[in-house]
């Protein structure tokens, strides 16, 4: 056994396509196959279902898979750590952010670019439970996800900041000059919201609930940009993050209402897999954010 049939397996677990693999991998198709029997072969199970076509792995399949990737972790662990011995700490951070808090994203990678110049991100959109399962498939190094409302087992954590809650309508709303509205009040009002998948609006739904409301959806959306749109376009109204409302500051066609009669907060954190030792690049990510202050995101950022 050797680590490129472990990584063909990995390329062809993700791929689930051999073709596709392979080339993912720059070998040829019959080269990937016949590591891949040769590792069955090596450990005595099988780990692809047989047919025409690729279909699945087989339950043990499933296992090695998790090995290999474990694995490779390491290795890319350990490649991290003496290049950082060599002269410096570098590569990239894979990272899954819940929508909501991809606009605070900047902030911690501005932070670490000062401190790390030869590390580069890679930041995916994923809801709260495709950050769980990524990480500990090893497709994610690390996440920003929240910390309260669902359970976050089997992971390191560090509270980045807290989210609370106001009513965006468009300026032209009769409510656009109130300082504040109930949420019993926003009920009422046709709401474009996250998709119920995400947690921030599983979040928003539970804070409606606790007033006795149910509120009227107009527009479901996965997109931050897409709700932002339909205040701004079409007329709508939306529950957000406060801290867009400095991020929508120059919008004057966008007003932002302080919801008073419950305030809901919830913690946002950083989350990794629990595990000694960290990577090296994980573990800087954890230190930056122990030692820094990033908020709030108009502060000036370091010279660099």
């Amino acid at each position: 056994m050797d680590i490129k049939q472990l990584q063909y397996l990995v390329a062809l677990a993700e791929e689930r396509h051999f073709t596709r693999a392979a080339e993912r991998c720059h070998v040829t198709q019959p080269t990937l196959s016949g590591r891949i029997r040769q590792l069955e072969q090596e450990l005595g199970v099988p780990i692809v279902e047989r047919g025409q076509r690729y279909h699945d792995l087989t339950p043990e399949g499933r296992r090695v898979l998790q090995w290999a990737q474990a694995i490779l972790r390491d290795c890319a662990a350990m490649d991290e750590e003496l290049t950082a011995l060599k002269g410096g700490l570098a590569g990239q951070v894979a990272l899954g952010v819940v929508p909501s808090a991809l606009p605070m994203v900047v902030a911690l990678t501005r932070t670490m670019r000062d401190h790390y110049p030869e590390v580069r991100f890679a930041v995916y959109s994923r809801t709260s439970d495709e950050i769980l399962r990524e990480i500990q498939e090893f497709q994610l190094d690390a996440g920003i996800t929240y910390l309260d409302n669902e359970p976050v087992r089997h992971m390191t954590t560090l509270d980045l900041y807290t989210e609370r809650y106001r009513l965006f309508v468009p300026r032209a709303h009769p409510w656009a000059r109130r300082k504040s509205v109930t949420w019993r009040e926003a009920a009422d009002e046709p709401l474009c919201l996250l998709t119920p998948n995400m947690q921030n609006r599983r979040i928003i739904d539970q804070a409606f609930e606790r007033v006795g409301q149910t509120p009227v959806i107009q527009m479901e959306t996965d997109s931050i940009i897409n709700l932002w749109a339909h205040i701004k376009y079409a007329g709508l109204s939306s529950v957000l993050p406060e801290y867009f409302r400095d991020l929508l500051a120059s919008d004057t066609r966008i007003a932002t209402i302080a919801l008073d009669d419950t305030r809901p907060s919830y913690r946002v954190g950083l989350i990794t897999l629990e595990r000694d030792p960290l990577s090296p690049l994980v573990s800087a990510l954890f230190e930056t954010c122990r030692n820094s202050r990033f908020f709030p995101l108009d502060a000036d950022p370091a010279p660099g």
